[in-house]
């Protein structure tokens, strides 16, 4: 299975890759669709069960329709994330001179987003702390993912590798400000949870 490969395998599963002309829909239902609905069900699971623990003493507790309410924008925001990373991955790749087989950025981007996925386990207990501790590890492994993977995945020499894996964080790092801003704006606007404040 591509994201556990990713995860035990990185540089063979990249070699692999890079060998492959994978269908984008194929990549997109058998593995990233499944990735993509793991932290929305395990949020909704632990926020259910245990409550938000946010450093109050007691937990942020919400009932059943707002979670899902909830976990299903949170579904909707990575799968939007999905597809337009692999997307913009795609277009960046001209100017790098990378491959822009679209099934292969499909595949790159459920690589990369594995760690994280597998550490929204961590969500089944929804505390802050314990979820910090487990994302930043998984966070860094995505990175090293990404900056290690991406010359080999699109046939492209090192140092453009380097260069298209910043341009990508920094897409990354711009959409993540810009869904925080939505967020806050929706719940100002009164679309979300009342939260009582």
């Amino acid at each position: 299975m591509l994201p556990l490969r990713a995860l035990i395998a990185p540089k063979k599963t990249c070699s692999q890759l890079a060998a492959s002309e994978p269908a984008a829909m194929t990549i997109m239902f058998r593995y990233a669709m499944w990735l993509l609905l793991m932290p929305p069900v395990f949020s909704w699971l632990g926020a259910y069960f245990f409550g938000w623990r946010l450093g109050a003493s007691e937990p942020l507790v919400l009932p059943a329709a707002t979670l899902t309410l909830i976990s299903i924008g949170y579904f909707i925001a990575l799968l939007f994330g999905f597809i337009s990373t692999a997307l913009i991955s795609r277009w960046m790749a001209t100017t790098y001179g990378a491959n822009r087989q679209l099934g292969r950025h499909y595949a790159f981007v459920t690589v990369i987003g594995a760690p994280l996925a597998f550490a929204s386990l961590g969500h089944l207990f929804p505390h802050v702390f314990l979820n910090v501790v487990i994302l930043i590890p998984a966070m860094m492994w995505s990175m090293y993912l990404l900056y290690s993977g991406i010359a080999t995945t699109f046939n492209t020499v090192p140092e453009r590798g380097i260069l298209m894996a910043s341009a990508l964080v920094g897409w990354l790092l711009v959409a993540a400000v810009s869904l925080l801003g939505l967020t806050m704006w929706l719940w100002v606007a009164g679309i979300g949870p009342s939260l009582g404040v």
